[in-house]
């Protein structure tokens, strides 16, 4: 183990001298920061809009109550300004509206609103709530009871009733009610944090695909095999380059982080630092160390990225197989595609992730059961990496064919 520690160091050492490596570890922050305040930069703030009201109802308190519940952008005044004078008044004033609430308005039925060109084009949506207290007084100066006033006021609305047989629910109500309560953020947010931190790993993770065959391009395998065994070598490489990925995602998360605590108006340390993240996190590693072991194994067979074969590049596609499925997933995470593909050691980490982002109440016979199935594989998958590894590694001249590969599994 101490010669796969010294390979891993190299590994980390090497990448972290590698110029590509460190644009990519500070460039991908800051294009997501760009992305972050580039649109602020051509979208100008909102100009507070002056409106004054001509208030001969008596209604100004209501409305400006309901201005201020509603938080709009208003200075709210009021003015004796003529309604004949309105017009010229709005025109000569920017971001400028005048509104009449006058008797004969609140009889017309249509209320004037006089505004400035450069005042904003949602505002007459916003002024709608005026609406409210001038319907108020109209019913009250009809004269009706308080009864009626109450049945008005309240309106009608329609009310889904669901039609169930006579007995108990079925099950696959209850678990979809179940699904349905409760708060949507508790799992989802420490699930795409996981989510996050496993893709980010295995994509610095293909790194060992291009870092074994370019070792085996430049033959320099030959020289670190004269003194460490091919295992430890493989082994190094593997913790290398999960070193170098967690670093990735702590670098990232440290540009990221504070900016989505600014930006977003929404306690993300609260629902992320949660019991269910250290499971969820416990996946995403698994998920890695299998396509670690994958990667590893399949680079040693490469003998020219330019020319790799159809074969190999299936093999690199592997961990985004559950985006083909991704609608099914969220459609339905208790149904029979979820459940099938969550025993599918390939789709295991992320169909995983996926639905336990998104279940309230989690299966957790379904989740052991993947975890112990995910963890034989990854065995599995050590072994096999080991012995295609060992043969792969000195293999000159071509790149290995699948019929090659399956003999080596079983030399």
């Amino acid at each position: 183990m101490r010669n796969s520690w010294k390979v891993a160091k190299w590994e980390i050492k090497r990448n972290m001298k590698n110029k590509s490596f460190i644009i990519s570890l500070i460039i991908t922050p800051i294009i997501f920061m760009l992305f972050a305040f580039i649109p602020t930069l051509f979208n100008s703030e909102d100009e507070t809009t002056q409106v004054f009201i001509l208030d001969e109802l008596n209604v100004y308190e209501q409305v400006e109550e309901m201005v201020t519940s509603a938080e709009l952008n208003w200075e709210l005044q009021q003015t004796d300004v003529a309604e004949s004078e309105m017009a010229a008044k709005a025109e000569a004033d920017e971001h400028t509206a005048y509104i009449a609430l006058t008797e004969k308005a609140l009889e017309e039925g249509e209320i004037p609103v006089y505004l400035n060109d450069n005042v904003e084009e949602n505002f007459l949506f916003e002024a709608s709530i005026i609406e409210t207290p001038l319907r108020q007084l109209q019913l009250e100066r009809m004269n009706l009871s308080d009864q009626q006033l109450e049945v008005i006021g309240k309106g009608v609305s329609l009310k889904p009733i669901e039609i169930e047989d006579k007995g108990t629910t079925s099950k696959a109500e209850g678990e979809a009610a179940e699904e349905t309560e409760g708060d949507p953020f508790r799992h989802l947010v420490p699930g795409i944090a996981a989510g996050i931190v496993l893709f980010s790993i295995v994509i610095t993770g293909m790194m060992i695909f291009t870092s074994a065959s370019q070792e085996k391009k430049e033959k320099v395998a030959e020289i670190i095999l004269s003194s460490i065994t091919p295992t430890d070598l493989m082994q190094g490489k593997i913790i290398g380059y999960f070193i170098l990925g967690i670093t990735q995602v702590a670098v990232w998360l440290a540009f990221l982080l504070p900016i989505a605590l600014w930006k977003i108006d929404f306690p993300i340390l609260e629902y992320l630092f949660v019991p269910e993240l250290a499971i969820l996190l416990f996946i995403a590693l698994a998920g890695y160390l299998l396509f670690a072991a994958i990667f590893v194994g399949m680079g040693a067979t490469v003998e020219d990225m330019t020319s790799t074969s159809n074969f190999q590049g299936i093999v690199m596609m592997l961990p985004f197989l559950p985006f083909m499925f991704m609608g099914p997933i969220i459609m339905d995470p208790s149904g029979l595609i979820a459940k099938v593909l969550t025993f599918i050691p390939v789709t295991t980490p992320g169909v995983l992730l996926i639905r336990l982002s998104m279940l309230e109440e989690w299966p957790w016979i379904e989740v052991i059961i993947a975890i112990l199935v995910l963890l034989v594989f990854i065995w599995l998958a050590m072994k096999a990496a080991g012995k295609i590894f060992k043969i792969g590694i000195l293999m000159y001249g071509k790149n290995a064919t699948p019929k090659e590969i399956w003999k080596w599994l079983w030399a």
